[in-house]
């Protein structure tokens, strides 16, 4: 099992458990997406927690997984995974440490509320491989201002949990010996509240944003399909990261 689900009074805690760096494989997507409609189906349960470990949140999805031959099961599957984090009817919080990368951040940021210890590596490298985050194409610009995301996405760089929650993309940082007491004080406050209550106004605050959302996020498939991951340097991108030396871009 690479993610562990814990049911305790109105929470749903989903653990990340694929050590060293919690990558996003297949697997642990698909049981992710089990977990999330295993939790959806739970009325009585009004937030849910995604947490990794110390070393990292998760560094984001596989990169075999990106090859040409896997590259629209794992797409498929990954926004799946973030297609019903974004529809859940509960609170979603992330609690980041460590490496929060790629699809990593692409998931916290989707999350309705993000706590982060201050000196978690957050960052979207895709570019870096010859790729793109289609999810953080589409959510970036909303969350954090158009040329700010430009620059994240553009610039693959790694930035800190405290430059995350200057940008907007996290609520609050702390050290990490204070991020669980934090996460525990808004549940807390949640767990005061009605489900029900909590459910449709989430549905409210949102109703604008997620149909620009669906479509983005189709849009961004199609152009991640149909047109880069049938160019030269994509192939090179990820090529030259299992091989572990440096790729040799053409523009083609």
């Amino acid at each position: 099992m690479r993610i562990e689900l814990q049911h305790s009074a109105t929470v749903a805690r989903v653990s990340f458990r694929n050590p060293p760096l919690n990558i996003f494989d297949l697997a642990l997507m698909n049981e992710l997406h089990s977990a999330l409609t295993e939790i959806e189906s739970r009325p009585e349960t009004s937030v849910i927690l995604f947490a990794g470990d110390a070393r990292a949140f998760s560094a984001g999805v596989d990169i075999r997984a990106h090859l040409p031959e896997q590259i629209r099961e794992m797409l498929a599957a990954f926004h799946a995974v973030i297609r019903g984090v974004v529809a859940s009817r509960k609170i979603t919080i992330a609690a980041v440490q460590g490496a929060c990368l790629g699809g990593g951040a692409e998931l916290a940021a989707v999350c309705d509320i993000v706590y982060t210890a201050r000196d978690a590596r957050w960052g979207f490298p895709e570019i870096k491989l010859g790729c793109f985050p289609p999810v953080a194409a589409v959510a970036l610009p909303v969350l954090v201002g158009q040329k700010r995301a430009s620059e994240l996405i553009l610039t693959g760089r790694q930035f800190s949990g405290e430059e995350a929650v200057a940008l907007g993309l996290a609520n609050r940082s702390a050290r990490i010996q204070e991020l669980d007491g934090m996460v525990q004080e808004t549940i807390s406050d949640l767990q005061q509240l009605s489900p029900s209550a909590l459910a449709h106004t989430k549905k409210a605050l949102y109703s604008w944003d997620a149909i620009h959302f669906d479509k983005g996020l189709a849009r961004a498939e199609k152009i991640y399909l149909d047109e880069l991951i049938t160019t030269e340097d994509a192939r090179e991108g990820i090529a030259a990261f299992l091989e572990k030396r440096s790729p040799k871009w053409t523009g083609k």
